[in-house]
């Protein structure tokens, strides 16, 4: 067995101290390497991958949750402040839905399942209105933080004392809620989600109005409603009037730059545009009464009512009194003729008449624009001279600068003439700076002749190793072609020996100890004789 080995090792050193010293070296560094490679690959897919799975989380929850991760024998990391737990990143989602499935997860608050958890058999009135309150607050709580620019909420409502009586001339008392909100780095809470907020906890408590809710940040900053107000914070205002704004002045832009574009050139024309809007709103209320019949300004007869009354008399009934009216007479009424007849006819006529009775609430849109002005440079078709560019062109350009001025300012109620509004409209002819060419075009420059050096320097290699294997084989087929010295045999002093069998055992023992000379010496013979 040892023997074996030795042959073994023996063959391994002889085929080892054929390679030279640099191949030796290479062969080493190569097999370290791919050990190192496999020892990297194996540790990154033997090591566990942690994944976050609940950031910013209350004392209680992540107490509960960490209970839940040991009694399952899950793996986790937990954050130095405690609020962050990770997971094997494969275990994500399943930690997820079983701490959702059980309930663990309260953001702090249990809410109503408070009363799930404990009797209330035995409490007092006192002590269920205490639970009571903390139930709803730590609802309105979750309700809060499910927003996701919000990562913690403090409700601390405030409910009246129901009573019997109520002192005469006094009101009812109300009940109030105070919010802090606690919005996380990198989110805003925009108008409309504070106004959700305050929906939430007013539609959520009976009796409590928006009025009597106070929401602030975690800054101190109150954040007000504006809906039933009729008015919203003076920041929320400034920002959405510059938003409105930027965006009419990006769209005219555009579609300037694009028309313009597909009429003088894609990299021909630059345009800009400066605008200032009205955002003030107004309010109109109109009672219009008009007639149906327009021509005889008239309206519908809806009813009529016509009285007739005639009176006759042939004059035999005795002397009367003197026609007319006298101080004891009485109006309108027949007087006696006593030399003859008396008539008298009364008519009376009502009209009701219906017309168009309009009650028009106007309010005027705010988004009026103010003032525009567009600046448009076209480069000349020869740059080198400005005054390639004809006059028609820019004249043409202008017109159609005019009329989308005249556009957008036909809602401003202001009498704008043409004057004006060329005055708005600047047309230039000017060749544009291009820095990005001689920029684009060295650094062009650079790589075309970094690529040209590698590529060089890989013609000088590769040239080199040719040469050199080429020099390798010629020196190799030298080497062969010089005659090989001639091979001196062992010899045998036959002369000197005076038995036959010395001779045999000299052979033998050549034969054994040295065959290939013992072979050799044989070949010599024959060819002497």
């Amino acid at each position: 067995m040892n023997e074996n080995l030795t042959q073994f090792w023996n063959k391994i050193t002889q085929y080892w101290n054929q390679f030279s010293k640099t191949q030796k070296i290479t062969f080493v560094a190569t097999v370290v390497l791919v050990l190192l490679t496999i020892g990297i690959i194996s540790y990154n897919f033997s090591k566990t991958e942690y994944a976050l799975a609940y950031t910013d989380l209350q004392p209680t929850d992540a107490a509960a949750i960490k209970t839940y991760l040991d009694e399952a024998n899950i793996p986790y990391q937990l954050s130095e402040d405690g609020k962050s737990i990770g997971v094997p990143r494969s275990e994500v989602a399943n930690v997820k839905l079983a701490v959702e499935s059980q309930g663990i997860n309260k953001t702090g608050n249990i809410g109503y399942g408070v009363f799930n958890q404990n009797s209330t058999f035995g409490t007092t009135d006192k002590e269920f209105n205490v639970k009571y309150i903390n139930a709803v607050q730590g609802e309105l709580q979750q309700l809060i933080n499910s927003n996701t620019a919000v990562s913690s909420s403090k409700v601390l409502i405030s409910l009246p004392e129901e009573t019997v009586f109520l002192p005469k001339g006094t009101e009812k008392e109300m009940a109030s809620a105070s919010v802090v909100v606690n919005v996380k780095q990198g989110y805003s809470l925009d108008q409309a989600k504070v106004d959700t907020m305050y929906n939430l906890v007013s539609h959520s408590v009976k009796g409590l109005p928006v009025e009597n809710i106070t929401i602030s940040d975690q800054n101190g900053e109150l954040l007000e409603f504006s809906k039933g107000k009729g008015k919203v914070t003076n920041a929320n205002v400034a920002t959405q009037n510059f938003d409105i704004n930027n965006q009419f002045k990006n769209d005219v832009q555009k579609n300037v730059q694009q028309m313009l574009a597909t009429l003088l050139g894609k990299d021909k024309v630059i345009v800009q545009v400066f605008s200032t809007m009205n955002f003030d709103q107004t309010s109109t209320k109109q009672q219009l009464v008009t007639a149906p019949n327009e021509v005889d300004q008239k309206g519908l007869e809806i009813s009529v009512n016509e009285i007739q009354k005639s009176y006759n008399s042939d004059g035999s009934a005795g002397t009367g009194g003197v026609p007319g009216t006298g101080q004891t007479d009485v109006p309108g009424y027949p007087g006696s003729n006593n030399g003859g007849t008396s008539n008298s006819e009364e008519i009376q006529k009502t009209v009701n008449y219906e017309v168009n009775r309009i009650s028009n609430d106007i309010v005027a849109t705010p988004y009026v624009v103010k003032d525009l002005t567009i600046n448009v440079g076209v480069e000349p078709p020869n740059p080198e001279d400005p005054n390639s560019l004809t006059q028609e062109t820019k004249d043409a350009v202008q017109r159609i600068l005019v009329n989308v001025v005249r556009a957008a300012l036909a809602d401003n109620k202001q009498v704008i003439t043409d004057e004006d509004l060329n005055k708005k409209v600047t047309v230039f002819a000017h060749t544009f700076a291009r820095p990005g060419a001689e920029s684009v075009s060295s650094n062009a420059m650079l790589l075309y002749g970094g690529l040209g050096g590698l590529a060089l320097a890989l013609l000088v290699l590769g040239g080199y190793l040719l040469m050199r294997r080429r020099r390798l084989k010629r020196e190799a087929e030298e080497e062969l072609a010089i005659e090989p010295a001639k091979v001196e045999f062992p010899t045998i002093d036959i002369d000197n020996v005076t038995n036959d069998n010395q001779v045999r055992k000299q052979l033998e023992t050549l034969a054994k100890r040295k065959p290939e000379e013992f072979v050799n010496l044989l070949r010599t013979w024959l060819v002497d004789e």
